[in-house]
């Protein structure tokens, strides 16, 4: 059956999975790809012989060929062009993807007006919402749009002619889901759809120069909408995140072509808009409790700066057979290496508890450099002792227990002493130590509870029963 999926006929009508894009030989009432049920439809295929014979394309060397149209503009938002390596390039396409309601149109609203000016006309094309809606958020947040050209349009031929007659410097499409091409038959926001006014935007955006910015629903499981050929098509993919129990907002870049991944900018939506965070650390460790088990302080590392956010875990006995484990914000694999760590090095068993662990502040933490603060939050919710208030912790854990040496190791003790903190746990041997900052050097886990006070049972003691016998157990060389 699944010899068939991604491949269509040689002739006659074709069909399609309108869920992950698999393409089908015949119709079928469950995909075989995605396993979901009613979700094929019938597409019109082009003739599958031999491609048409046709002239050369023009060829350069590649050390002659141009790179003039890679000089970014700035936006005017320093944390948007932290994330974009400089600023939007001209010709390139980037697709901004986030939750409904975390302020994608906010944001963009707020970018059109800023870089928007009577020699850089900028076309957003409404979707989703009325002219008049538009507008209404423009005048609430304050832009200026003198110079934003504005329109409600949904149907591809339109909005490609509309580009074509005004020429602007940027277009913003809101959103990709709703444009449309009458030709194929199929409705707005289906795979066909969607990959196809994809593939058609951004050839027309390479072929003028102008920067375009597509805006893309999401998923539940937090991943952009539709098919995958989306995001290989454009050249940027930024995800626009945040709680909407409160009023911070990240922007994360996952791909760029023009730059690095993984630098994120920090903004807080207000009445007047977005605005950027000058200080993450002082933000997201801002109402912070002290004196209380389970917290922690991490210094990890977003991009190519510190950051410091607050790791708490909540451990609570259960009888059910299956404990539950709950992150937010935290990779859920990663907890469960650690668990296993600190029951196997640390002498902390939570096989029969319910373990909850969440980053503050609504940031969702990659860098491997946040583990030992997790363990150590892990093992103070355990034992219900509290780590120092002056206490930071870095570093990553390795599966024999071991703490792994980590990036820029002096930018986050810098970062740790700016906001008072004097005294960083970690691998840090050789790190600068500014004055007044005890810089405390680990090697295991069980060094590192030792030294934030979590540590109660030293890793190096034998348990009783097999796993005593296997420790003293001689070992026999491989082979």
């Amino acid at each position: 059956m699944r010899g068939r999926v991604g491949r269509l006929a040689k002739s006659g009508p074709g069909f399609e999975c309108v869920s992950c894009g698999a393409l089908l030989a015949k119709w079928e009432g469950r995909c075989p790809r995605c396993e979901e049920w009613n979700t094929v439809v019938e597409v019109a295929s082009g003739a599958q012989g031999r491609p048409a014979a046709g002239s050369a394309a023009a060829v350069e060397s590649l050390a002659s060929a141009s790179t003039k149209g890679d000089r970014a503009t700035p936006t005017g938002f320093g944390e948007v062009d932290r994330v974009l390596g400089g600023g939007l390039v001209d010709g390139s396409v980037t697709l901004v993807g986030g939750e409904p309601g975390v302020g994608k149109s906010t944001l963009l609203v707020q970018l059109a007006a800023s870089l928007s000016g009577p020699d850089r006309p900028v076309l957003y094309m409404a979707g989703e919402e009325s002219a008049a809606q538009v507008a209404a958020r423009a005048r609430r947040v304050g832009a200026d749009g003198t110079h934003v050209l504005l329109a409600a349009e949904t149907d591809l031929a339109a909005v490609v002619a509309t580009i074509a007659e005004h020429r602007p410097g940027l277009v913003v499409i809101d959103s990709i889901q709703t444009m449309v091409d009458a030709d194929l038959g199929s409705a707005p926001g289906s795979v066909a759809q969607v990959r196809h006014c994809a593939q058609v935007l951004t050839a027309v955006a390479k072929a003028t120069g102008v920067a375009m910015v597509l805006v893309g629903h999401v998923t539940k499981d937090g991943a952009v909408a539709g098919p995958k050929i989306l995001e290989h098509v454009v050249d940027t993919v930024v995800l626009f995140e945040g709680d909407g129990r409160d009023g911070l907002r990240i922007l994360r870049a996952v791909k760029h072509r023009f730059g690095p991944t993984g630098e994120i900018g920090l903004f807080e939506m207000r009445e007047s808009g977005l605005v950027a965070v000058e200080s993450p650390s002082e933000t997201l460790l801002g109402g912070r409790r002290c004196g209380v088990s389970g917290s922690v302080v991490a210094v990890t590392r977003e991009g190519r700066r510190p950051v410091l956010v607050e790791i708490q875990a909540l451990v609570v006995g259960t009888t059910a057979p299956s404990p539950r484990r709950s992150t937010r914000g935290l990779d859920a694999p990663r907890l469960a290496q650690i668990l296993a760590v600190l029951e196997r090095h640390g002498g902390i068993a939570l096989s029969k508890s319910d373990v909850y662990c969440s980053a503050v502040g609504g940031v969702r933490l990659v860098d491997p450099g946040a583990d030992l603060a997790l363990a150590v939050a892990l093992a103070s919710a355990a034992d219900e002792r509290v780590v120092a208030d002056h206490v930071a912790v870095c570093g990553e854990v390795g599966l024999a227990g071991e703490i792994r040496g980590i990036r820029d190791p002096d930018q986050r003790v810098a970062e740790a002493a700016r906001l008072g903190f004097t005294r960083v746990v970690g691998p840090l041997a050789g790190a600068r130590r500014p004055p007044g900052v005890e810089v405390v050097v680990v090697e295991t886990v069980a060094e590192a509870l030792a030294a934030t006070g979590v540590g109660a049972v030293a890793a190096h003691k034998p348990r009783a029963g097999a796993d005593a016998r296997q420790r003293h157990r001689p070992t026999r060389p491989i082979g």
